[in-house]
């Protein structure tokens, strides 16, 4: 075991393959670690479109009133490795729970408008428009275009933002994310569980719900253009009872059939597989169609990636790519460059790996050697055929 190791030009270049056939059902699951990656900061500084967990908590304190702070942070050094997520989930249980008492001077009412003032603080960070000119989003969407595709490629994420939706207009590329109508777009599930569409259409489905959601006045939740409402699942604990209603039912339930259709691949950017209600999920579709596959491109080291080993570990269809290493075929190994595969290979390994790390776990990496993909693949390379190509990888 310790003399194991994985190459990584061996399984990119199988990767580059399964990116360019046009006959793959191919899947991306985005999470919030994509945004992160665009830098619009000024003079060497970086500052990210929509910052990560940590970063937002800093910007919703700021948003707070001052008895707020002073709560929220009590709540906070209550319990051992507290966050965002962990702290807004106690609030809203607190507002649940309380009933005619209080705790730390607030009342059930004073809670419940604390969980607003940081729902909508969340809401405020993540509307940001997509930068003008290249940037990952557009970059993905071109690969997704430049290929003629004999299934749709369907998007699923976890983000509340417009960023992909930016994307794909700029380019032109139409795509179904459950909705119809322009004024008050009505969700139809049915929809969501046929596939009628052309396969240049994207499907786009948005797991814990948008920007520009709301309830109307029967209950029903409807897409309306340039609303300030926002129909969401925010991170808490109540999260898994939310996508148990509509429309994130139908929408969970389309990942589920998804995965369990034959010859599937997911890759993954900027998710840290930490949603349970996800992660469970994907686990028992994988393990129940070994035909499907998923790739998790990791940003941080094997041992920061706890949540995606463990998944990799209990599911040979899993692979797990992260800076120093991989989990591929159930077996956790660090990265060990071997043989190139193609006599002109070392150029395009300086687009996944350099200085002895793997790259692609940044979701702005990922997007270029994708976009790049079909133009850099080696003419003088014999592409594998797809057993071949699922015994090198999966």
């Amino acid at each position: 075991m310790e003399n194991t190791s994985h190459n990584p030009d061996q399984h990119m270049f199988g990767f580059r393959q399964l990116a360019t056939n046009g006959r793959k059902k191919i899947g991306l699951l985005i999470g919030a670690g994509a945004p992160v990656s665009i830098d619009i900061g000024e003079k060497g500084s970086w500052k990210p479109l929509i910052p990560n967990i940590a970063g937002l908590e800093k910007i919703v304190l700021t948003e707070l009133s001052e008895s707020q702070c002073v709560v929220y942070n009590q709540i906070k050094s209550s319990f051992h490795d507290s966050n965002l997520e962990k702290v807004l989930s106690r609030v809203r249980m607190l507002a649940e729970v309380i009933g005619e008492g209080k705790l730390f001077e607030f009342s059930e009412k004073d809670f419940s408008t604390l969980s607003e003032a940081i729902c909508n603080s969340i809401r405020e960070v993540v509307a940001q428009d997509l930068p003008e000119g290249a940037n990952p989003y557009s970059e993905l969407v071109s690969w997704i275009n430049g290929i003629n595709r004999k299934y749709a490629v369907e998007v699923f994420t976890t983000n509340y933002d417009l960023l992909i939706e930016h994307a794909l207009e700029r380019a032109k590329t139409p795509y179904f994310d459950g909705f119809s109508g322009s004024k008050s777009a009505f969700f139809d599930p049915s929809s969501i569980s046929k596939n009628d569409l052309p396969p240049r259409w994207v499907r786009l489905w948005k797991l814990h719900g948008s920007i520009g959601w709301e309830s109307n006045t029967n209950g029903e939740v409807v897409r309306v253009p340039n609303s300030r409402n926002a129909n969401m699942v925010y991170p808490s604990h109540i999260k898994y009872d939310q996508t148990q209603a509509a429309p994130f039912s139908s929408l969970f339930e389309r990942l589920k059939n998804f995965i369990l259709e034959p010859d599937t691949l997911i890759l993954s950017a900027g998710f840290s597989f930490a949603d349970a209600h996800i992660s469970s999920r994907l686990l028992e579709c994988l393990l129940a169609n070994p035909t499907s596959a998923l790739f998790a491109f990791q940003f941080n080291n094997l041992a920061d990636e706890t949540a995606a080993k463990q998944l990799a570990l209990k599911c040979p269809g899993i692979s797990v790519f992260c800076s120093d290493g991989a989990v591929i075929n159930g077996v956790e190994a660090k990265w060990k460059i071997g043989t190139p595969p193609t006599k002109n290979w070392h150029e395009i390994r300086a687009e996944y790996y350099k200085d002895n790390k793997f790259l692609l776990g940044d979701f702005r990496r990922l997007a270029r050697f994708l976009a790049t993909a079909g133009s850099d693949i080696s003419q003088d390379a014999v592409p594998p055929t797809p057993v071949e190509v699922a015994e090198d990888i999966i």
